[in-house]
């Protein structure tokens, strides 16, 4: 799977940008808040209709215009096809494959499978648990179309119970009505649940090895999935907890406050690891991204690293280099330098600069 091309009208800071991609290694380089990640996140929005930055539509299109169009072109399995994306101000976007529109953003997925790499990356293993549900969500969505509707339905109906325990503190007779949406809210959360565990159980089988070579061989690391209901079923904790959720007005226990655990032996690398630790368990975790996807969809998937060779050691460098080399990415970086001195293949460089981007060989 390769991205040939992406052009670009009114997206950001490029009122207009074609660029064709090499089927290997493309850096883009050039001073920052030039518009290199802004490529980037037009490559991922292409692909599963949503900014790595959490942005809105309306955000993304360039100052003083009411749209923005996006065309991409994909070669898969020997064939080819593009996808055409129009963001709006004022209505919802709108997305065409083969210039046949489709009636759901959530049919684009699938189509895709982008690995985006950014230094905020590296921090997903100290900073809060959101960050480590948004990494699993965000990847199986693009894996698994029943996923993407389970947890579809689930925020939907967290939504409705939230906005249902405001209501009851001053209205009590509401209680009972809670029922409804807790028969709903634990169907929905436990296949977001069981998906989530099996998907952390794959990602065991292959975690443990890049660990221990990135580690020197001297740490192995699993992860575990830590539910926010405890040893109770999500049904028994929504019934212990509805007093509190009243009172709260928000519903305290499910998916959506659910972890991911990083353990090296007997040690949780979230609380108790070192800078160096936390920052080297979250590539084994990019790295074992990348392994998965291929295992899975049977295909290379589009790599997005968004300059993160600065933030990591030599050692570091290399061992990502070394494993990126049989498929495509696209790379941000401010200078050249780190790939000079990893004497790493480069196909096509392009300077970027003020919303420009100039092919350099």
């Amino acid at each position: 799977m390769v991205i040939k091309s992406l052009k670009l009208k009114n997206y950001r800071n490029y009122e207009f940008l074609d660029v064709t991609f090499d089927p290997k290694t493309n850096i883009l380089y050039g001073d920052n808040a030039q518009g290199k990640t802004n490529i980037l996140e037009a490559l991922y929005l292409s692909g599963t209709t949503k900014s790595h930055r959490g942005t809105k539509d309306r955000d993304m299109i360039r100052f003083f215009c009411d749209e923005s169009h996006l065309e991409t072109v994909v070669e898969k399995h020997g064939a080819q096809f593009q996808i055409d994306m129009h963001l709006k101000k004022n209505s919802p976007k709108g997305i065409a494959i083969n210039k046949i529109p489709i009636r759901k953003a959530a049919d684009l997925f699938g189509m895709i499978h982008f690995v985006f790499f950014s230094p905020e990356d590296l921090n997903i293993i100290k900073e809060g648990p959101s960050g480590r549900r948004r990494f699993v969500d965000l990847e199986l969505s693009q894996l698994d179309k029943v996923y993407l509707s389970n947890l579809s339905n689930y925020n939907r109906v967290i939504n409705q119970r939230n906005s249902l325990l405001k209501t009851i503190g001053n209205q009590r007779e509401l209680i009972e009505t809670l029922d409804i949406w807790d028969l709903q809210l634990a169907e929905y959360g436990n296949k977001v649940i069981d998906a989530r565990e099996k998907f952390l159980k794959k990602i065991n089988t292959i975690i443990s090895d890049i660990h221990y070579k990135l580690t020197g061989g001297r740490e192995r690391i699993s992860l575990l999935y830590e539910k926010s209901s405890g040893q109770l079923s999500l049904e028994q904790a929504l019934i212990k907890n509805r007093e509190r959720d009243i009172r709260m007005r928000s519903t305290s226990v499910g998916p959506h406050r659910d972890d991911i655990c990083f353990m090296s032996d007997t040690l949780d690398i979230r609380k108790f690891g070192s800078q160096g630790q936390q920052r080297t368990a979250a590539l084994s975790l990019k790295l074992s991204e990348i392994e998965l996807v291929k295992e899975l969809i049977q295909d290379t998937p589009v790599l997005l690293l968004d300059d993160v060779l600065s933030e990591l050691d030599k050692h570091r460098q290399n061992y990502l280099l070394d494993s990126i080399h049989d498929i495509q990415t696209v790379i941000t970086c401010t200078g050249l330098d780190e790939f000079v001195n990893n004497r790493f293949s480069i196909n096509k460089i392009f300077h970027v600069k003020n919303g420009q981007v100039a092919k350099e060989n």
